[in-house]
C-alpha cells in the first residue's frame, strides 16, 4: 500500500537491533484517521470472509485491531500476555517469544471471548518472525474457532515469519513489505 510507503519512508527510524521503529504515527502516537484508512483497506482485502472477531496480541496491535473491527461491525480481541485478576474462568493460552523484546510470554484468552462459531481475523502491526501471529493461530485452533486469514500493517518480509505462515496455506496479507532495513532511514520495500 503505497499510503503506508509513502509516511515509512518519511518518518520510520531503522533502529538499533534490526527494529523499524514507526512509534511516531502507527504504535505509540497513533495518527488515528491514518490508522483508520490502513483499517479500511483490511477490510477490504478480508470483506468477502464474514469475520466476526478480530484478533491481536497486546499492546502495539490493539489500536489496528480495534478499528478493523469497527469496520467488520465485530468484537476486536486481544491475548494478554499475563494472567490479571481481572481475568476469571477458564483460558486458552499459547507460547510467545517476543522478537522486539527477546523474551517469553504465555498469552491467554477466556474461552468466552473464542469459540466454534467464531470466524476470526489475525492482526497485528508488524509480522517478523511470525512468533506473535504464530501464537494467536495456536489460540484460534485450540479453541475451534475459524481462522479467515492474518494481516500485518508492516512485515519484514526478510525474516521469514509471513512465508512460514503463508507455506502453511494460510493467507497472510500486508500493507507494506520491507525487504531491507539499513542505516538509519535506510528502508526498502518489496513489491
Amino acid at each position: 500500500m503505497e499510503l503506508l510507503e509513502t509516511r515509512i519512508a518519511k518518518e520510520g527510524i531503522v533502529g538499533q537491533g534490526d527494529v523499524l521503529k514507526v512509534g511516531s504515527f502507527l504504535n505509540q502516537q497513533m495518527d488515528i484517521p491514518f490508522v483508520d484508512k490502513l483499517a479500511e483497506e483490511i477490510h477490504t482485502l478480508f470483506a468477502s470472509e464474514n469475520v466476526n472477531k478480530v484478533l491481536t496480541v497486546e499492546a502495539s496491535g490493539i489500536c489496528i485491531a480495534a478499528l478493523v473491527a469497527l469496520k467488520f461491525n465485530a468484537p476486536a480481541v486481544y491475548a494478554k500476555k499475563h494472567n490479571t485478576s481481572n481475568i476469571a474462568g477458564e483460558c486458552y493460552s499459547s507460547h510467545l517469544h517476543s522478537y522486539t523484546h527477546n523474551c517469553d510470554n504465555t498469552v491467554i484468552i477466556p474461552k468466552d471471548y473464542l469459540g466454534v462459531n467464531d470466524r476470526v481475523l489475525i492482526v497485528d502491526d508488524f509480522l517478523a518472525t511470525g512468533e506473535a501471529m504464530e501464537a494467536l493461530i495456536g489460540l484460534v485452533n485450540t479453541s475451534g474457532a475459524t481462522l479467515v486469514g492474518c494481516a500485518a500493517l508492516v512485515e519484514k518480509v526478510y525474516q521469514e515469519g509471513g512465508n512460514k505462515i503463508r507455506s502453511r496455506g494460510i493467507r497472510v496479507e500486508s500493507l507494506a513489505k520491507v525487504s531491507n532495513l539499513y542505516g538509519k532511514n535506510g528502508i526498502e520495500f518489496e513489491h
